[in-house]
């Protein structure tokens, strides 16, 4: 049984900020279990992510799936690293909801990160070969449209990272 409260760490950032690194970090701690969408999504559905619409039709049901899971770990006692972009007041509002159920503490992990500093960073990672996806400049700024950052009204236990 793990020795603390159980929490749900939530990350908030642009692609490539970082988010998958933070959330290994995090997830190496005793009594955490990591949850990595981009993994689950390449595996269920690969090829078949070729625009945002797809991403967010696959993601739904996704979520769909593994909210109640979420909750079912926490509840056990174990702590749970979200690795899904809470990019949106929609999806953190889905986050709030699997916290709340479970009863339990949350963190919200900013990592606010230029845009300059992420496409590096996404070069890199698609030169690399070492990310479940590979995401255009193009894609970057689609994503990036969408993009809010957490705001105090929302309530979150916000935790800020600069790169």
């Amino acid at each position: 049984m793990p020795a603390q409260d159980p929490v749900l760490h939530l990350v908030c950032g642009k692609i490539a900020a970082g988010k998958s690194t933070l959330t290994a970090g995090l997830g190496a701690h005793p009594g955490t279990v990591v949850v990595p969408e981009d993994r689950w999504l390449a595996r269920l559905y690969p090829d078949e992510q070729t625009c945002l619409n797809d991403y967010v039709r696959h993601s739904a049901r996704l979520r769909s799936v593994m909210g109640p899971h979420v909750v079912d770990l926490l509840r056990a006692g174990l702590s749970v690293v979200l690795d899904f972009p809470a990019n949106t007041r929609a999806s953190r509002a889905w986050m709030r909801t699997l916290f709340e159920e479970a009863g339990v503490t949350h963190r919200l992990h900013y990592l606010d990160v230029a845009d300059d500093v992420c496409k590096a960073r996404l070069r890199a990672r698609n030169t690399s070969g070492t990310h479940d996806f590979t995401v255009t400049d193009a894609q970057f700024a689609l994503f990036t449209q969408y993009f809010v950052a957490p705001t105090p009204e929302e309530g979150f236990n916000v935790i800020l990272h600069h790169p």
